[in-house]
């Protein structure tokens, strides 16, 4: 398998070197040359296989020729077997044909660790076999940083520095990243918010020269191919389990950096039966208006009661952009450019090829908070907000009844206290067992203003081996 950016001025590489640099060097993102492409008769074939034996099978074609198959599968059944449940992604039904899939039952409690818990061994294993000393550098808007942390804070290999925007996620969020106390974890507080975060994730990458040419770069947010990679096999495991694939499904994914639903996407381009796709967003909203309107441009950022959302620029909305396009990169270049100078639209045939598949919808917090009471009432099920988010986008935008239509639950609701909370629900949705103290746990990060220089300063003198 090789990866090709999404801008073209870049080398195709093999995984072992796109897991290791992150961004592409001409500022794009890589995704497959190709896809594997299933059968419906081949998906049969993976019915009722457990989620960590579907896990192998369905993303050894991405790693082939970088890793051999029996290495492979022994960190996925490692990453899976830290999970609560044993079916690793669990799926509630809220209502006929409706569902939610839980994909808060890693250490961290939120989807991000079914990537990142599998990512921080594939460093471990390909630094070890090159004697190499990295540094991670991530934004997080909440949840990433803790799973990025968890996933990674064992190993020798690495210094993890993660920005997260001061006082812009919740109280559990945080806690989660800083009182982590391993020699190797950096959390940064800037007084700005994940935009700002994310942009000096990208200018870092852009320009190393601040780490002295010792070390390099290595990214955990979604601009990491295998971050997606991961994420695809859900989607795969949901069908299965709902019919497919002998029967089609809709997804409602919350998003802000359209991760989570752009693996989606790519399930459905490997021959998942799948009838829609609902983009679901807070009030920073950039995904639902160009998805409805064909409006692409950055708004002022809003906090909200679904904090991991609260960002106005997806980063990976340029890997769709890519395929809209029919892969010519120039054109990415050009949306991108003019994007850059306002508002823009795209081409009536390529956004109208978009909707084919895609719908989307917008909800403020206080309807957040109403429909986490509602479905407490109907079901009683607590969602969190997020997951609040996507269900009722879901609802809203369902075009076929029949059509079993699955939210991704992304995150556990004992992480939004607030929002359950405003809701009027009369319960309280405590942490996990292996949580349960967090609340008295040390904290430990460092306050920095929202300049880029001083980032880098701070990156550059307390990295591993920055003294030498």
């Amino acid at each position: 398998m090789r990866y090709i950016s999404t801008r073209g001025k870049a080398p195709a590489l093999d995984f072992e070197d796109v897991l290791l640099t992150g961004l592409a060097t001409d500022g794009g993102l890589y995704v497959p040359e190709t896809l594997p492409r299933y059968t419906p008769e081949e998906l049969m074939a993976l019915r009722g296989l457990p989620y960590d034996e579907l896990a192998c099978r369905v993303m050894f074609p991405f790693v082939e020729g970088s890793i051999p198959e029996s290495d492979f599968r022994a960190m996925v059944q490692e990453t899976y077997a830290g999970f609560t449940h044993r079916a690793v992604a669990p799926m509630v039904q809220l209502d006929a044909n409706e569902w939610v899939m839980e994909l808060f039952r890693g250490p961290t409690l939120a989807f991000k660790d079914f990537a990142l818990q599998l990512l921080g061994r594939l460093l471990d294993y390909f630094l070890e076999k090159r004697n190499q000393h990295v540094v991670i550098l991530g934004a997080t808007s909440g949840d990433t940083g803790s799973a990025a942390i968890e996933g990674c804070r064992h190993s020798s290999h690495v210094d993890i520095f993660i920005l997260h925007p001061h006082e812009r996620v919740s109280e559990v969020q945080r806690r989660q990243m800083t009182t982590v106390h391993s020699d190797n974890v950096h959390n940064i507080a800037v007084t700005g918010n994940f935009d700002d975060c994310q942009k000096m994730v990208k200018a870092s990458f852009g320009d190393q020269s601040f780490l002295g040419g010792k070390t390099s770069l290595v990214a955990v947010n979604s601009i990491n191919w295998a971050r997606i990679m991961a994420q695809i096999v859900y989607y795969i495991y949901a069908s299965l389990a709902l019919g497919g694939p002998h029967r089609s499904l809709a997804f409602s994914v919350p998003t802000g950096n359209f991760g989570d639903i752009f693996a989606g996407y790519l399930a459905r381009n490997m021959g998942l039966p799948v009838q829609q796709l609902v983009v679901a967003t807070n009030q920073n909203d950039i995904l639902h208006r160009f998805i409805s309107e064909n409006q692409y441009q950055p708004g002022k950022l809003q906090h909200t009661l679904s904090p991991s959302m609260d960002i106005t620029i997806s980063s990976n909305f340029e890997r769709l952009l890519f395929d809209l396009y029919g892969r010519d990169s120039s054109g990415v270049v050009d949306f991108l450019e003019a994007a850059s100078q306002g508002a823009v639209q795209l081409e009536e045939t390529r956004w109208r090829g978009a909707r084919r598949l895609f719908d989307s919808y917008t909800v403020n917090d206080q309807r957040t908070c109403e429909v986490i009471g509602e479905v407490y009432g109907e079901a009683g099920y607590l969602l969190d907000p997020h997951t609040a988010i996507g269900v009722e986008s879901a609802r809203r935008c369902r075009r076929d009844v029949t059509v079993p239509m699955v939210t991704m639950g992304t995150a556990h609701p004992a992480k939004f206290p607030d929002a359950v909370s405003r809701s009027g629900v009369d319960v309280e949705a405590g942490l996990p067992e292996h949580l349960s103290d967090l609340m008295e746990r040390e904290e430990r990060f460092t306050v920095l203003n929202n300049d880029l220089a001083e980032i880098q300063d701070f990156m550059a003198r307390n990295w591993k081996f920055a003294e030498n």
